[in-house]
């Protein structure tokens, strides 16, 4: 595994959630740490909970411009740029055919797809000049498998989401860049609130944990340079879409 002391992670989404994990999971590996997110409270309170000297930088990830000068400014202050978590995503309530709206239907698609794709493009120059980088796509179980539950905006942004991620692989390999997109099945985020339908706290202690996701970005940051993993999908044991199909199946008690 490599030793990732001193190299540079910029992570999207850094606030809450599986940016959250995955920055401290990070740190904790040696790595010198930008937060990227909207809030910059939130950024703040995960800033604390990261070792070392974590960098901020506020975001909103659908904004081109910003995206590259904050791209430009961490290749500026620390002279390099190693691995990109691209994090940054939302769902919103009123999410399907028949109540989602055109300017929610725009919001999905600018953050969890035109935002990645922005971190993507910013960062691929120094990355191929460096002759070395790694991307981390955060994906989801919505972007291999089509669900009602996560809409249309957000299941096809995360499908679109893949086929870009595989798109850098095909084109960036032979400059020693490589991307992984991870594919979670239910994470315990704040985006469940978001959810048509609550999610008790009893099912969320059986999901995956945003530290979970953390650690698995951690492993990807740490594997040889010549080892991709194109991508990786994680879900929970307790997997509440194969608990109601299993429960379909059973036969009815008289």
């Amino acid at each position: 595994m490599r030793d990732l002391t001193g190299k540079v992670a910029w992570v999207t989404g850094a606030g809450t959630g599986i940016g959250e994990g995955g920055a401290i999971a990070l740190a904790e590996a040696g790595m010198q740490v930008v937060l990227s997110g909207r809030r910059q409270d939130k950024l703040e309170q995960v800033a604390d909970r990261c070792a070392g000297e974590p960098g901020i930088e506020v975001l909103d990830v659908a904004d081109k411009d910003a995206v590259n000068a904050v791209a430009r400014r961490i290749v500026a202050d620390y002279g390099r740029l190693d691995v990109l978590v691209a994090s940054a995503g939302i769902n919103v309530k009123e999410r399907n055919w028949h109540n989602v709206t055109l300017e929610d239907w725009d919001d999905v698609i600018r953050i969890d797809l035109d935002g990645a794709f922005y971190c993507c493009k910013a960062v691929l120059p120094t990355m191929k000049a460096q002759g070395d980088g790694l991307i981390i796509n955060i994906s989801s179980w919505a972007g291999k498998h089509v669900s009602v539950v996560t809409g249309p905006a957000y299941t096809a942004a995360k499908h679109a989401m893949n086929a870009m991620n595989e798109s850098i692989n095909m084109e960036a390999c032979t400059y020693g860049v490589r991307a992984c997109a991870i594919c979670p099945g239910e994470v315990a985020t704040p985006i469940l609130d978001n959810r048509p339908i609550p999610v008790s706290d009893e099912d969320r202690e059986k999901m995956v944990q945003a530290e979970d996701c953390g650690e698995v970005i951690r492993f990807l940051a740490q594997l040889p340079a010549h080892v991709c993993i194109n991508d990786l999908t994680i879900s929970p044991t307790w997997n509440r879409g194969y608990v109601a199909a299993a429960r379909a199946q059973l036969p009815q008690e008289h």
